[in-house]
């Protein structure tokens, strides 16, 4: 049972002890959803979107996130996207179908070049960056380097 406290927004949640003998109480506060961290929504929009088959409209995606968001909240979210370059979009009669413009891989590559390009002293950045790396994940690297100067060769 809900009882209200006096305070705007917030409710008591009284309940059956358990075992038997009296109530318990929780406090509610309905005024405050819990936030989500930064770039959680556009993580999930974007997980949602890889799950279809094809280009999705933003109904699609927001029946797929469980409906709890605004319609304009999941059309914000993926033009925030498209700005970012992350997703593309096509006309779809009235409104659009949304498609990642990347996998996985491709979409943290892209974030490691903005971070990159965000830098002015992009020796140092890449030096501490390749200095941070295991041994397996060097060789990776260097073997990755070697192939890319033999495709240019060619």
């Amino acid at each position: 049972m809900r009882v209200h406290s006096g305070r705007p927004g917030r409710l008591y949640d009284v309940r059956p002890k358990a075992g038997g003998g009296g109530t318990e109480c929780g406090v509610t506060d309905h005024r405050r959803p819990r936030r989500r961290g930064q770039g959680e929504l556009e993580a999930l929009v974007l997980s949602v979107l890889r799950e279809a088959e094809g280009p999705a409209t933003a109904g699609w995606v927001r029946e797929r996130l469980g409906g709890d968001l605004a319609h304009t909240t999941v059309v914000t979210i993926l033009t925030r996207l498209l700005d970012k370059g992350v997703v593309s979009r096509e006309r779809a009669g009235r409104s659009f179908a949304w498609t990642p413009a990347a996998d996985q891989a491709g979409l943290a590559a892209r974030r490691m070049r903005r971070v990159l390009d965000a830098e002015s002293d992009r020796e140092a950045v890449l030096a501490s960056f390749v200095a941070g790396l295991d041994p397996a994940d060097e060789r990776l690297l260097r073997d990755l380097l070697g192939d890319a100067r033999a495709a240019e060769e060619d």
